[in-house]
């Protein structure tokens, strides 16, 4: 586990992890959300929706985000203060997602990193924020 001190941040700072999203993880996901939504479970009824088959939860690949924060950059003992999300295209079940995070601001006085946030699959960007994380 990383633990980056305040002042080893720099600008431009970034890390990034690979995740497939898999039936399963949807399914674990649903029962840990409670978000049962068919269009996520059921691909007879997901084919009959504006997507027409089966999306994953945006919340599941924003969640890689934390794990980023928890893990990378800044690591042990951070703890999230704001996240900002835009889903902008669906995530069907099967695709791979980049989450990348990226440092765009430091407040040193108030121990404080703002990130970009983005998720992409094949080079597209699929949802996109910023985020802030207190710094032990």
């Amino acid at each position: 586990m990383n633990k980056l001190s305040l002042e080893r941040i720099k600008l431009g700072d970034s890390a990034e992890i690979e995740k497939e999203m898999t039936l399963e993880s949807v399914k674990l996901f649903s029962e840990l959300s409670e978000d049962r939504n068919p269009v996520h479970l059921d691909a007879s009824y997901a084919k009959t929706s504006r997507y027409k088959k089966q999306i994953i939860h945006g919340m599941m690949a924003s969640s890689l985000f934390s794990g980023l924060f928890g893990m990378k950059i800044p690591g042990e003992g951070c703890v999230y203060k704001s996240q900002n999300i835009r889903f902008k295209r669906p995530i069907y079940i099967g695709d791979t997602v980049l989450a990348r995070i990226e440092v765009t601001d430091i407040n040193i006085d108030k121990k404080v990193v703002r990130f970009k946030t983005r998720c992409f699959v094949k080079n597209k960007v699929m949802i996109d924020g910023e985020s802030e994380i207190f710094i032990p």
